[in-house]
């Protein structure tokens, strides 16, 4: 079982959540992401345990190969390890963005696109955020929307509270609005199209750049009645949340011991705690796991037993 030195990005819509839910002793301020495990080139993160302490993710990849990810997903990925976890505290609402597909980011020269997923912790009362369109328009009429300051009238909004479950695959505009906490899981890969940054100035007093071409072309224009994850809260027994060729991911909420039996998946599997304590033990040592941990499971994991009052999310590939 790997643990890994939190990656702690600095931001100016960062917020202070992130410092205290991970327990750490710093006294960095607006932090607005913890890449929690990343194998994204120039910001990969670092073993914090065991024998392979001081390698980077990567070179931990590289050494174990399909022992740590699986032997599919060593066939499909090779030497980059798929999945990118992170906790992001947002003080201010983030621009509004698109993520390509992998066909439409190789079109554009990039080597894949971006699925991911949030799960909402314990934000400010009264945050929202943007995911999906909710009425249909065209390519020419979103980059004149943008033009004119109205395309957050096509999306739709939602109240966030702890628990929620938002899905985005690629294609669907979204944006994280100023108070929301989550935790986001995603594939390996940095591409983010910025549409919208609400005319916004940085501190030379320059608008962002914007990339409303990139973005026309990789925008899934479908309009869907709901774009919030529905799932039914169950005490000591892993729900379902997301079931994605890129990854499936899971909620526990347990109140008594559980064994968890990975003999038969042929994958890594990520543990990311969301609240509460507790401990994990596998067939050779045991570790402490609390809110704001994340473990990552090589895939010749058998069986893991989790004691405590403690809520974590799983996700393989």
């Amino acid at each position: 079982m790997y643990k890994f030195e939190p990656l702690l990005k600095q931001t100016l819509w960062g917020g202070n959540k992130i410092i205290p839910f991970k327990h750490l002793d710093t006294q960095l301020e607006h932090v607005g992401e913890s890449w929690e495990i990343s194998g994204v080139a120039g910001s990969e993160t670092i073993v914090a345990n065991g024998r392979y302490k001081g390698l980077t993710l990567n070179e931990l990849v590289r050494t174990e190969q399909a022992r740590l990810v699986g032997r599919n997903n060593y066939e499909r990925f090779g030497d980059e390890f798929p999945l990118l976890i992170k906790f992001i505290d947002a003080r201010q609402d983030l621009s509004i963005q698109v993520h390509p597909s992998d066909e439409v980011a190789r079109r554009q020269g990039r080597s894949r696109g971006k699925t991911e997923m949030w799960y909402a912790l314990e934000s400010t009362p009264g945050a929202m955020l943007y995911n999906g369109l909710k009425q249909q328009i065209t390519p020419e009429r979103y980059q004149q929307m943008v033009a004119d300051d109205t395309i957050c009238d096509a999306l739709a909004q939602y109240p966030v509270s702890e628990g929620d479950v938002f899905f985005i695959p690629a294609g669907r505009i979204h944006a994280i609005g100023a108070g929301c906490f989550v935790a986001e899981i995603q594939q390996t890969s940095d591409v983010t199209y910025r549409i919208y940054d609400f005319k916004r100035k940085d501190k030379d007093g320059h608008y962002r750049e914007l990339h409303t071409r990139e973005a026309a072309e990789a925008i899934d224009y479908t309009v869907l009645d709901n774009y919030r994850t529905s799932y039914t809260p169950q005490k000591n027994e892993g729900q379902q949340l997301v079931d994605c060729p890129y990854f499936t991911t899971a909620v526990y909420d347990l109140t008594e011991p559980m064994t968890i039996d990975y003999t038969e998946l042929d994958s890594f599997v990520i543990l990311i705690a969301v609240k509460g304590e507790g401990t994990i033990t596998d067939d050779d040592e045991m570790l402490p796991l609390q809110a704001g941990d994340t473990i990552l499971l090589p895939a010749t994991t058998g069986r893991v037993v989790v004691e405590g009052e403690i809520k974590f999310l799983e996700t393989f590939v």
